[in-house]
């Protein structure tokens, strides 16, 4: 069993900001999570962790390695004696039309020697309902959310039944809201039902908090659920409720931070702009501005950041590097340079000036764009990121050792489109 036996929760999830957002709702639920990146090769501490969420980039890669991934991790989660386990996925049920999401949780049961799972992707604070199995953002079907026009993962059908079966060789079942509404006794005997006809997979309704109550309750003895991070909010309760998890006063509680703040940007979202928008109002003097055209000519624009940085943190004051920019500069950007090339050169530039800066001095950092976050993540080496107190709804402080630090570093890791117009400056009052 190794050190683990008493996770009570392991999570495999395709990709990672989506992984923090799952982490920061168990924590919120009540249980001490350990987010880990990648499947891990040695042995991690899990004394005192109730939950462990695998981040992997599953969720547009081929399918057969979306697989191979997640297959590594279940085995992975199964060795330190996970009891029921959990296939995250986007709020907004995105990947491509052959997968992975069907795939996956076909494997997931085979090697789980299990008849069944649900897919519930709602998450209803963040505007993520299911009615009659068809997925809505705010008032509008998935379809016509903006999702439609995806760059990487296009969604043009809000029927999660139809878009399921497109995905598996399996029937697809429904759970809807009518069954819901009579308890948890009563949707388990529809899934039962749904199961002896041989519905591997079933899309569930939820339109509130008490819905995915309903849904926890009815699915906390399977040994595997998929869905959104909505589900990782209701299910702790449940594992009270079971006996498999004590009271935790303070599940999010992380080391004292110190060191210098740095905020690094690359998501060109709506939100994001917003955010940088709202820094630089309030500290004129503290952002710096990116521009892949500048760092694709030579090291100059990477060198002048990086005094920027090492000057405003001298004076302990808040900085930020950027490389948001409005559609029409990133267009361009994009039109010169190419689209991976643009975003590559702003992840390694940003990466690197991480690198530096926190071997120097900086000992809370916080990253913007589920892209750049992957990259600085993986650039400063962490595997494993212990989950803290919520800044705002999908995005906690967490917490990494570095090798060479004696303090761990406090990261937070947001994506694009999350994040109240205020969170740059915030986040850090939080953590105070």
């Amino acid at each position: 069993m190794g050190m683990g036996s008493n996770i009570v929760l392991g999570a495999i999830a395709d990709d990672f900001t989506g992984a923090t957002d799952l982490a920061n709702n168990l924590v919120r639920g009540g249980m001490r999570c350990l987010q880990v990146i990648g499947v891990p090769s040695e042995e991690i501490e899990l004394r005192e962790i109730d939950a462990v969420v695998v981040a992997l980039k599953s969720r547009s890669c081929p399918v057969d390695e979306a697989v191979a991934d997640s297959l590594a991790a279940l085995n992975w989660l199964r060795q330190q004696g996970a009891r029921q386990l959990f296939f995250k996925y986007c709020s907004t049920f995105d990947s491509t039309d052959q997968g992975n999401i069907g795939p996956v949780a076909d494997a997931l049961l085979e090697a789980l020697e299990a008849n069944q799972t649900v897919m519930v992707p709602a998450f209803p604070i963040n505007g993520r309902t299911v009615y009659q199995g068809h997925l809505f953002v705010g008032d509008r079907l998935l379809n016509d959310s903006g999702m439609q026009h995806h760059p990487l993962n296009p969604m043009q059908d809000a029927d999660l039944v139809r878009v399921l079966s497109r995905q598996t060789p399996h029937p697809v079942g429904l759970a809807n809201r009518a069954v819901l509404a009579q308890g948890a006794e009563a949707t388990r005997a529809h899934l039962s039902a749904l199961a002896e006809q041989g519905m591997r997979h079933v899309v569930c309704d939820s339109l509130d908090e008490h819905d995915l109550d309903v849904l926890a309750e009815a699915t906390v003895l399977m040994s595997l659920v998929t869905g959104g991070s909505g589900l990782g909010q209701a299910l702790p309760a449940q594992y009270r409720a079971q006996g498999w998890l004590d009271t935790i006063t303070e599940p999010g509680r992380l080391s004292p931070a110190s060191g210098g703040a740095l905020v690094l940007s690359g998501s060109c979202s709506r939100a994001t702009l917003a955010q940088v928008a709202d820094f630089l109002v309030k500290h004129p003097d503290g952002g710096f501005a990116l521009n892949p055209l500048a760092l694709a000519e030579d090291e100059q624009q990477q060198t002048q950041a990086l005094a920027f940085a090492r000057q405003r943190l001298s004076e302990q004051a808040p900085v930020l590097i950027y490389a948001s920019a409005d559609p029409i500069n990133v267009a361009a950007a994009q039109q010169a340079l190419g689209v991976a090339r643009a975003g590559q050169l702003v992840e390694e530039a940003l990466s690197q000036l991480a690198v530096t800066l926190v071997n120097e001095s900086v000992g809370l950092l916080l990253v913007a764009g589920g892209e750049t976050s992957g990259a600085v993540v993986s650039a400063l080496g962490i595997t494993t990121l212990r989950i803290g107190e919520q800044i705002d709804p999908g995005v906690p402080w967490t917490q990494a050792p570095l090798a060479d630090r004696e303090a761990p570093l406090s990261l937070a890791l947001k994506s694009g489109n999350f994040g109240g117009v205020d969170f740059f400056t915030r986040a850090f009052e939080v953590l105070a």
